[in-house]
């Protein structure tokens, strides 16, 4: 029972089949998640309308749960986009769960910039452009809801 106790207390899941137990929180430093809507932009591969999601976290300080504590961080500002559908709205509110719980971002290394001790992507794939496909994570891209859903299933936001 000790052993499961200090398991769990480690990390949220099971450690014989890795099953998400209770409520997965990650480490994302603070910052903040903006949602507007653009009826005008238009997704290829969807008709018009947009969810826009705008994040915005300042630079800072890392905390014990981060990778390096007391070491100052750098900030980001990204923007992701979403189909202004019904499924699009469902993965809103999905993401929208998995940033209150602290999953979307990290503190890490920039995979673009090799900047270290910096606010970066946590393995949720967002569409941060409105065309180019998936090698520019942009649309058309006819299975990244899909995926997406997939992605925070995985994570236990379902």
């Amino acid at each position: 029972k000790k052993c499961l106790d200090k398991a769990l207390a480690t990390k949220s899941c099971c450690p014989v089949c890795n099953a998400i137990v209770g409520k997965l929180m990650g480490n994302q430093p603070e910052g903040r998640m903006k949602v507007s809507y653009n009826r005008q932009l238009k997704l290829t591969g969807y008709g018009s309308g947009a969810i826009v999601i705008d994040y915005v976290f300042k630079d800072g300080t890392q905390g014990p749960k981060h990778p390096n504590p007391g070491k100052p961080y750098k900030g980001t500002c990204r923007t992701a986009y979403l189909p202004y559908t019904a499924e699009g709205k469902k993965v809103l509110h999905l993401l929208e769960e998995a940033f209150e719980q602290k999953l979307t971002f990290t503190i890490g290394t920039s995979s673009t910039t090799g900047r270290s001790n910096t606010v970066v992507w946590n393995d949720i794939h967002h569409k941060t452009s409105t065309y180019g496909g998936p090698s520019m994570h942009g649309y058309p891209d006819p299975d990244y809801l899909k995926r997406v859903t997939e992605e925070l299933a995985a994570k236990g936001i379902k």
